[in-house]
C-alpha cells in the first residue's frame, strides 16, 4: 500500500517545479546551512567520505559541488587490455541484455521502444537493433561522474525532455517506459566495436545533466528536441575518461550493436558496479 502510494504521488508531484527548486538550492552558496545540509546527507545515505578528494563537508561552497564531488586519484583504476571495457559509473545494475525486436527490458512487465529512448530516430537507432545493453543506477550515496567504457570518437547528441519520475527501483517496477519517458541526453560514440550509445536520464529533483564538452543541459522552452553533429570535431575521449555528470541521482543506459561486446559474467541485475572494473570484453 506504502508503495502504491509513493508511485501515485510522482504522478500528482508538479515534478518540473520541485526539481527546478531543488536545482536552485543545490547550487546556492548558503555557508554553514549548505554544510548542515550535507552533513546531514552524508548520514542518511551512510556515504563514505574517506574515497573522496576532499573528505570534509565544509570544504564545498554549495550541495553540488558535494554532489559531483571528485574521488581520490587512483582508487578507482581503469581496467587494462584493448578488449576490456569499463565500468562506466559506481551504482547497481538495473537490468543488462539484448535488445528484442527494438524493445529494451526495464522490469517484469515493463519494457520500452528503443526508437523513442534515442529521440524517435531511426537512423540513430538502428546499429543497435537486437543489439545489447546495460542500465544501472546511481543511488544518492554513489559517486555521481560517467566515465567512458572505451575510447570513443564523439559523432553526435540528443536531448530530450521529458518527464522527471524518480528512477529507483520501485519506481523502475511500477511506471510504464520510464528511461523512454524522462528527460536524457543521448551521446553516440564510434568505437573500436561500432557505435556506442551513452543515454543519461534525468529523475526528480536532477538539477541538471552535465557534459564535458556542452557543459550543463537544459530543457528549450519550446521542449523541442536538441541536437548536435560533431562529426567534423575530433573530440576523442579515451577509456575511462570523465564523460559527464548527474547532479542530484540517475540512471544510464549504455548500448552496444549486436555480438559486439560479452558483459561480464559476474554482473546482473542487482550488482554493485565500481567505476574501472571490467565491464565487458570485446568480441573477436
Amino acid at each position: 500500500m506504502i508503495d502504491q502510494l509513493k508511485i501515485i504521488g510522482q504522478y500528482i508531484l508538479p515534478k518540473h517545479l520541485v526539481t527546478f527548486i531543488a536545482g536552485k538550492l543545490a547550487n546556492a552558496k548558503m555557508g554553514k546551512f549548505t554544510t548542515f545540509l550535507i552533513t546531514h546527507f552524508i548520514k542518511k545515505f551512510k556515504i563514505d567520505m574517506s574515497e573522496a578528494k576532499h573528505s570534509d563537508p565544509a570544504h564545498f561552497d554549495t550541495f553540488n559541488d558535494f554532489f559531483t564531488r571528485e574521488l581520490k586519484p587512483g582508487l578507482r583504476p581503469i581496467v587494462e587490455g584493448e578488449n576490456n571495457l569499463a565500468t562506466p559509473v559506481d551504482g547497481c545494475v538495473s537490468q543488462q541484455g539484448d535488445i528484442k525486436q527494438g524493445r529494451v527490458f526495464q522490469a517484469k512487465g515493463h519494457d520500452f521502444s528503443l526508437r523513442e529512448l534515442l529521440g524517435g530516430r531511426d537512423d540513430v537507432a538502428a546499429p543497435f537493433d537486437d543489439g545489447i545493453f546495460s542500465t544501472i543506477y546511481l543511488a544518492p550515496k554513489d559517486y555521481h561522474r560517467i566515465h567512458m567504457p572505451m575510447t570513443g570518437k564523439l559523432e553526435q547528441m540528443i536531448f530530450i525532455p521529458g518527464d522527471l519520475f524518480s528512477v529507483n527501483p520501485l519506481t523502475a517496477q511500477n511506471v510504464p517506459n520510464l528511461f523512454a519517458r524522462n528527460e536524457r541526453a543521448v551521446a553516440i560514440f564510434s568505437t573500436a566495436v561500432g557505435p556506442m550509445a551513452m543515454v543519461l536520464v534525468g529523475a526528480t529533483i536532477v538539477g541538471s545533466i552535465e557534459t564535458v564538452w556542452e557543459g550543463t543541459l537544459k530543457a528549450q522552452k519550446n521542449k523541442e528536441l536538441q541536437y548536435w553533429d560533431y562529426k567534423d570535431q575530433e573530440i576523442i575521449l579515451e577509456k575511462g575518461a570523465e564523460l559527464g555528470r548527474f547532479k542530484l541521482g540517475s540512471t544510464i543506459v549504455a548500448l552496444f550493436p549486436k555480438n559486439s561486446i560479452e558483459f561480464n559474467e559476474n554482473l546482473a541485475p542487482s550488482s554493485v558496479t565500481r567505476l574501472g572494473e571490467l565491464f565487458a570484453t570485446i568480441n573477436s
